[in-house]
């Protein structure tokens, strides 16, 4: 097939599928298309590398994805402003949010870049107003659902149909194996293993809610549709010659254990406390922190049984040399965003600690992965009040939850609210908040 058919083609399947989550949620307003669009900005490539004309040095950025965010930012305030959005309602549901976020800002006070450091807080101030306003919605927990469901129909095509027909964007050669792999729509093969990770699990769900019930299709072969999406996804997953991402499909399979065991758990009226659920989040984030000290011998089954090498694909030597440089600065780190620049990047060859929490110790210290443990935590306890009234979507969040703390013990995410499984995450746990007195 010609790469042009290909693309007229994808683009009408995905127009159809959108039409056909415009009928599934007719409530929405037309202002959530602005998170939406922020969340598929974050979950792909840079506008920079679609426009090569409009490139930006490493450090500075790319103008043109600036001015883009910035006219989301404007969009986002003039919406929370036009809708007399309660900000002292929204910040005292979401306490540990704001503190983690003002802590990040004050960080930059002790960053040796505080200039491009700002900036870079900047992209995670304009996270925060995108989920204010899901939040602002009629019905968050639908406007969250809605955005999962349109960035999965449309990123999911697309990356197919780069790695088939438009290999330039949609593969590259892997630094340590110098094999192919697919990347899609994103970046790497890491980001397209988040994507696929994100997009299974909540068509999974969807389909299991839809099969009791609820949320019925709005045409007879939209569930036909919708699992034609989920093989696709599973074969993205899968990658080529076995050149997957094995801590997403890791992260998948024990998402999925917690999400089956809720559901058995309740069939037999055994329900878990908050304070249990917290317990688990808190000893998975504390395994994955002991990881970084015990050089990965704490993972030695989970190598073999993934088949990967006992570096862990040169992970455990990269904790090795960056351990040291972490803990001279321990306690607040070097400054949000003020770790990773050209030169560390020249001196390491990499552009992060794949640990999540090797992240947070360079960025922020252990206060800010105390911080950002709170911040979780505080989500589960959100979460865990909405299972008597929503089941569903409770274990929804219950479970991406789980799946992130255990993603980010071999990959980083966990660090940025501008990174898809962690942007997931808070609009989650902000749309969990209470939803009786947005507006004044």
């Amino acid at each position: 097939m010609l790469p042009t058919l290909a693309l007229i083609l994808c683009t009408a399947f995905v127009l159809f599928m959108l039409g056909l989550e415009r009928k599934q949620s007719p409530d929405m307003t037309r202002t959530l298309w602005i998170p939406t669009i922020w969340m598929l900005l974050i979950s792909s490539k840079p506008l920079s590398q679609w426009f090569l004309s409009f490139a930006g040095d490493p450090e500075s950025g790319s103008p043109l994805d600036r001015i883009f965010l910035t006219i989301l930012m404007c969009l986002a305030l003039w919406i929370l402003a036009r809708k007399k959005y309660d900000w002292r309602a929204a910040i005292k549901e979401n306490v540990w949010l704001f503190v983690l976020i003002f802590f990040m800002l004050i960080s930059i006070l002790w960053s040796n870049i505080p200039y491009i450091s700002f900036k870079r807080w900047t992209r995670e101030f304009i996270a925060v107003l995108m989920a204010l306003v899901v939040h602002s919605e009629p019905s968050p927990h639908r406007a969250m659902e809605s955005i999962l469901r349109r960035t999965t129909y449309i990123l999911i095509p697309f990356s197919l149909l780069l790695i088939k027909y438009f290999p330039i964007y949609g593969r590259m050669y892997g630094r340590w194996s110098g094999e192919e792999e697919w990347i899609g729509v994103t970046l790497q093969k890491n980001g397209l293993g988040r994507l696929c990770l994100i997009a299974i699990f909540f068509l999974i769900w969807s389909l299991v809610r839809r099969h009791q019930g609820n949320n019925p299709p709005v045409w007879k072969y939209q569930t036909h549709l919708e699992i034609f999406v989920l093989l696709l996804t599973l074969y993205l997953l899968r990658g080529p010659r076995g050149a997957y991402s094995a801590t997403a499909v890791t992260a998948l399979g024990i998402g999925f254990l917690f999400y089956i065991g809720f559901y058995l758990m309740k069939k037999f009226g055994i329900y878990l406390s908050a304070r249990t659920l917290m317990t688990i989040l808190a000893i998975v984030i504390i395994f994955g922190i002991a990881t970084l000290f015990t050089g990965g011998t704490s993972l030695k089954f989970y190598v073999s049984s993934v088949g990967r090498d006992e570096t862990l694909t040169g992970r455990t030597e990269i904790w090795a040399s960056l351990l040291p440089i972490a803990m001279q600065r321990g306690i607040l780190g070097r400054g949000f965003g003020g770790f990773w620049t050209p030169r560390t990047r020249e001196a390491f060859k990499i552009g992060e600690g794949h640990s999540g929490y090797l992240d947070l110790l360079l960025n922020l210290g252990f206060v800010g992965i105390l911080l950002v443990t709170s911040f979780l935590l505080s989500s589960c306890r959100k979460a865990h009040r909405e299972l008597s009234h929503d089941f569903d979507w409770a274990v929804l969040c219950i479970c991406f939850l789980i799946m992130i703390v255990v993603h980010n013990i071999t990959e980083t995410s966990i660090n940025t609210f501008t990174s898809q499984l962690t942007a997931v995450i808070l609009f989650l746990s902000v749309s969990s908040s209470g939803i009786l007195s947005h507006w004044k």
